[in-house]
């Protein structure tokens, strides 16, 4: 658990129906950060598809085209054949665009996080909380980034 995400979440209130684009923005900004890690250039599009619509280039029913389909992708993601579990950062990756594109900015940031590790050293790095917290401080930083931006506008 990213404890400084949670207690940035909770004073921006986050999980608000008012803050729905703050959400997608730091899901966004999240799932970004692990988009190399990604393997179906079908995530990748769903991915896109966000950066889309919160530019306004996209409308909101392609836009809820693409929800489902990285929900689907998600769901049927194959796995990792890797014995040391580096593979799985595809897997959390495109778990943490699934999540994005959702609205669930705080379970994107869970999945891009493991993706993160699982990518530098595969299951042994996930079991050790240390290994978290460079993601752990960047995401924390960038939600409360976009939270100053959101209140300056």
């Amino acid at each position: 658990m990213n404890d400084s995400l949670e207690r940035i979440a909770s004073e921006v209130s986050l999980a608000s129906p008012s803050n729905e684009r703050l959400r997608l923005e730091f899901g966004y900004a999240c799932a970004q950060r692990v988009r190399h890690l990604l393997e179906e250039p079908a995530v990748v599009e769903c991915l896109q598809a966000l950066e889309q619509y919160l530019h306004g280039t996209a409308d909101h029913a392609t836009f809820a085209s693409f929800v489902t389909e990285a929900a689907r992708l998600a769901n049927q993601h194959q796995g990792s054949k890797s014995i040391d579990g580096c593979g799985h950062a595809a897997v959390s990756a495109t778990y943490a665009v699934a999540n994005a594109l959702a609205g669930k900015a705080l379970q994107a940031a869970e999945y891009a996080a493991y993706s993160a590790v699982y990518a530098q050293g595969g299951y042994g790095a996930v079991a050790e909380r240390e290994s978290f917290q460079p993601e752990f401080s960047a995401q924390a930083s960038a939600l409360a980034s976009l939270a100053r931006q959101r209140a300056a506008a």
